[in-house]
């Protein structure tokens, strides 16, 4: 059975990173580090795999992962080597992206939410490691890329770009891992709130002291990134509800929030490409981030644009889910006609 309150929170983060990245405003990174929060979910999915099939669910994950970005690319790829994208061996990175895919000038920003399926990519092959080593030491294991990502930041081990972002997110990974294990739910509020206040007060310390070239934007600052979201994702996957009646209380809540669970790689994929085309519209409409209007206009043309796309591509995930092709998934599947009495 499904858990519909990771399901909310996944539902809640996609949208977030959407609307994030047509405003531009750096407090919603704050308010709700949604990529850290997307990591530790798939941490949790995928210790539960690993438990349930073992490291026959490293190619599961990855046949769920794959086919969804080999849509984009029998897009982009082609329109990228018509206008200027050199055709080398590294084209076929597109096919398995265990390093950054080339992309030319235009390329390089609609696409550039690549890195996501990259990190992703590479936290599926490490986990029956990485799932070994916590069994057999939970707490060294989670704070090793927190550990790493510190060396990194004050200068010690100045590491390639691939190590700061295991020390980055791989935390967040392997919080869901101790999520899975019941490990956040059994720590008890004298222990859970204060290590999560002094991770919320280093990090903003570290965000407030190091600000970035946008602010506070926890996307440019690796370090207080990783303090604060480990902040947010233990209280709210320590103080996780037992259930969520509410949601299913709402016919219409509960059908949107399925739908973006069952398509969340499709948005995901597909909304930065419309946000940098209908850039071009602040210039011409003059709808700048002073507007809110226009920012709200801004907001529905993309999801609007991204919803049609996924009516159109999204079923590429029940494929490779190995589900039942759906133009809108979660509907009743009980089949029609006349209801059948009940046996007294």
């Amino acid at each position: 059975m499904r858990n519909r309150y990771l399901d909310l929170l996944r539902f809640l983060a996609i949208v977030r990173v959407v609307v994030y990245h047509v405003t531009g405003w750096a407090t919603l990174t704050l308010v709700f580090p949604a990529m850290s929060v997307m990591f530790a979910l798939a941490g949790s999915l995928m210790a539960a795999s690993l438990t349930r099939s073992g490291p026959a669910a490293v190619g599961r994950r990855l046949r769920r992962l794959l086919p969804s970005l080999w849509v984009l690319a029998a897009v982009f790829v082609p329109a990228m080597l018509l206008t200027g994208l050199p055709v080398t061996p590294r084209v076929l990175l597109w096919l398995f992206p265990i390093a950054d895919p080339p992309a030319n000038h235009w390329g390089a920003l609609a696409l550039s939410i690549i890195w996501y399926l990259r990190d992703y990519l590479w936290f599926v092959l490490a986990s029956p490691v990485a799932l070994w080593l916590f069994r057999r030491a939970p707490l060294p294991t989670v704070l090793a890329p927190y550990l790493l990502l510190v060396t990194i930041e004050v200068g010690i081990y100045p590491a390639p770009p691939m190590l700061r972002e295991f020390g980055l997110y791989f935390g967040a990974w392997l919080l869901g891992f101790a999520h899975h294990a019941g490990m956040l739910r059994r720590l008890t509020g004298r222990v859970l709130y204060p290590v999560a206040l002094a991770l919320a007060v280093s990090g903003g310390a570290w965000i407030v002291g190091h600000p970035g070239p946008r602010g506070y934007d926890l996307n440019d600052n690796h370090l207080g990134n990783a303090l604060w979201s480990a902040a947010f994702i233990l209280i709210v996957l320590g103080r996780a509800p037992a259930g969520l009646a509410w949601l299913g209380r709402s016919r219409l809540a509960d059908r949107v929030v399925t739908v973006v669970n069952r398509r969340a790689l499709t948005v995901y994929l597909w909304h930065m490409p419309f946000v940098v085309a209908l850039t071009p519209l602040v210039d011409v409409v003059g709808w700048s981030h002073q507007d809110p209007v226009g920012l709200a206009i801004r907001v529905l043309l993309v999801f609007v644009l991204v919803g049609v796309v996924t009516l159109a591509v999204g079923w590429v995930e029940d494929v490779a889910a190995r589900r039942r092709p759906e133009l809108t998934p979660g509907g009743s599947t009980r089949p029609a006609g006349r209801p059948t009495r009940s046996p007294p």
